[in-house]
């Protein structure tokens, strides 16, 4: 997978982790997205860590479908800020000229296909770390969808 990356990206990411630029990269876009001046699809995601209980922030890119928005692990299973979504039941924080405690819902595999397809249009950053044609249909979405884990971003309920 990471031979098929452009060079920018191999620079930023190895074997789906963020290398040390790749961390360091993304928390000046988490920085950066925190302050609202950028579109409001990028956003900088706060969770608790799992082990360490500090603060961690990450930039992702929030995408649209059917009037929704959610949050697509580009990676896969094995990103820490979807680690501590999970291990924190999907508590989470989105952090856009503020802070605003939301719930992440995850979506069961057969019904992330769609999204994906939406995320994949929205967000052309992602692109290379999806395993589909240049141009993809429904059908290629349903066949990765299980490795790109997919947050509904909600409204926390006090």
């Amino acid at each position: 997978m990471d031979e098929r990356l452009p060079l920018p990206y191999r620079l930023f990411y190895r074997r789906r982790r963020p290398t040390r630029w790749g961390k360091l990269l993304n928390g000046a876009w988490a920085w950066l997205f925190s302050l609202g001046i950028l579109p409001a699809s990028l956003v900088a995601l706060e969770t608790q860590g799992r082990r360490s209980g500090q603060p961690r922030v990450n930039a992702l890119v929030a995408g649209e479908y059917e009037g929704e928005r959610y949050l697509v692990s580009m990676l896969g299973d094995h990103v820490d800020w979807l680690r501590n979504v999970r291990a924190a039941g999907g508590e989470a924080f989105i952090r856009r000229r503020g802070r605003r405690r939301v719930r992440l819902e995850e979506v069961p595999v057969e019904g992330r296909a769609p999204i994906l397809q939406a995320y994949y249009r929205q967000a052309s950053g992602a692109r290379p770390h999806f395993d589909v044609p240049a141009q993809p249909a429904l059908e290629d979405f349903e066949r990765v969808a299980a490795r790109h884990p997919v947050f509904r971003i909600a409204q926390r309920e006090t």
